[in-house]
């Protein structure tokens, strides 16, 4: 979104070119590096700016969640970022990827080591649907410690307690809210495999 602050008098000022771009939501280096592209562009003065060759570069961005850029005159833009979340690893081609909250693929960044590793191949949309209706469950999701994703678009999931999980292909959130309530019983609590694959059926393995 582009908009704008300090409305003035346009008569009271002279048009002149941009003078500064400010970025803020990043790491100072992520920031400049920003910065340096957009001044790349080689803007002219601010009442003539090309709002999409910004954008281009926001977009193509795969740290960028959302923004704002505001257009701060008589000579300076400052945006605002939103820096995606990462959500997960995934294998694809034998390379280790980080899937983000805005759909993106990013390297292997370090730091990563807690994010849940997805074993299969779903696509990115499909991951993001499950972690929606996951997120509206009792379960905590940095608690996750694989996912497994099966040709049936069906998913397991492996806690960092050891428990599993194995879910059904449909009504997920109606699953996942009786198994919560299933692994909270004292007396189930040396259960390591709860099967609900089976409709209106609960399978054990210790």
């Amino acid at each position: 979104m582009f908009g704008s602050i300090n409305n003035i008098n346009l008569r009271n000022i002279e048009i002149n070119k941009i003078k500064s771009i400010n970025v803020d939501g990043f790491e100072n280096k992520e920031n400049i590096i920003i910065i340096e592209k957009i001044s790349d562009l080689k803007l002219d003065n601010i009442f003539f700016l090309d709002s999409k060759k910004i954008k281009k570069i926001l977009d193509s961005n795969p740290l960028v969640d959302k923004y704002d850029v505001f257009k701060n005159y008589p000579s300076s833009i400052k945006i605002y970022i939103v820096k995606t979340k990462f959500l997960a690893k995934i294998n694809i081609d034998g390379n280790t990827f980080i899937i983000g909250s805005n759909g993106k693929l990013l390297d292997n960044y370090l730091g990563s080591d807690e994010l849940p590793f997805i074993f299969g191949k779903p696509n990115v949309d499909e991951f993001l649907e499950f972690k929606k209706i996951f997120d509206k469950s009792k379960f905590e999701y940095d608690q996750v410690k694989n996912l497994y994703y099966f040709p049936s678009k069906r998913w397991d999931i492996e806690f960092k307690n050891n428990k599993i999980l194995k879910l059904p292909e449909r009504s997920v959130d109606i699953s996942l809210d009786y198994l919560f309530e299933f692994l909270n019983d004292k007396k189930f609590s040396n259960i390591k495999i709860i099967d609900a694959r089976i409709k209106n059926q609960i399978i054990l393995n210790e």
